[in-house]
């Protein structure tokens, strides 16, 4: 399922469920703007997810419309849980996926925090000149 950035925040998703303890999640850090859990199909030795507590279908979304004590408590927890975790030595990606082309699946913003391992090209190149 892929989700169109301009869709209405789906109350009954995945990560609203999660916030309301209606799905268990191996939590690493939440505060009042955002709760960081492990992913249960991780893509690299360390995959997080790190969601803001509010109802926020992108990061569009998000940055229109969220507070800016919002905005500042989201993107302060995912530094947080990356100095915490030991990974700014090693290095991370953060990736937050909007839209169909770019296969989100959840209407709920998230931010991968992916590490522990070489994670190679941000993207496949489709270089149309060789």
């Amino acid at each position: 399922m892929t989700v169109d950035a301009t869709q209405p925040y789906d109350d009954n998703n995945i990560f609203a469920r999660l916030l309301r303890d209606e799905i268990p999640s191996t939590r690493v850090y939440e505060d009042d703007y955002a709760v960081v859990f492990r992913d249960i199909a991780p893509w690299a030795p360390t995959h997080l997810l790190a969601i803001p507590r509010g109802a926020y279908v992108s990061w569009d979304d998000f940055s229109e419309r969220a507070s800016d004590a919002e905005i500042a408590g989201f993107t302060r927890a995912i530094g947080r849980v990356a100095r915490d975790a030991g990974l700014v030595a090693g290095g991370y990606r953060l990736i937050a996926n909007i839209g169909g082309d770019a296969h989100a699946e959840v209407p709920h913003l998230h931010v991968h925090i992916l590490a522990g391992r070489a994670l190679g090209p941000m993207l496949v190149s489709n270089d149309s000149r060789s």
